[in-house]
């Protein structure tokens, strides 16, 4: 992996709930929980990092994702997502690269982002998100 995947800028804790959309830039590892959509710009190379502890209920659309823990809801990944042995993602996942570990689930479709399907629903995330 590009050792920028790695890097941490913000940290949401194992005791930390948020309710509400997260909007980041650079790392981003979750502990805890988040209670809405995560995202970073489309301009930048974020990478999103879920502990086996960490929870996000709603949309991910972030460059990289690292997941060990669970997403309910879609994960829209231009570049790399990586699954761990103890992920669980309960929507469909559009990528770039895939891998994923024996034990990951996804209850959804996947589909690389050149699928008709993730390039509607990136430019809809894409209207959606208004940074700075």
């Amino acid at each position: 992996m590009r050792r920028n995947m790695h890097k941490i800028d913000t940290l949401i804790g194992p005791t930390a709930s948020v309710a509400g959309d997260v909007e980041f830039v650079g790392g981003l590892h979750l502990d805890g929980r988040v209670a809405g959509d995560v995202r970073a710009p489309r301009s930048s190379d974020s990478t999103l990092s879920v502990s086996v502890r960490g929870i996000i209920e709603g949309a991910v659309d972030v460059a990289n994702v690292i997941l060990e823990g669970t997403v309910k809801g879609p994960i829209h990944a231009r570049g790399r997502v990586v699954l761990g042995p103890k992920s669980r993602v309960y929507g469909d996942v559009c990528y770039g690269l895939i891998e994923m570990t024996l034990g990951a689930e996804i209850m959804g479709k996947l589909a690389p982002v050149a699928h008709d399907e993730c390039v509607a629903a990136g430019k809809a995330v894409k209207a959606e998100v208004k940074f700075g």
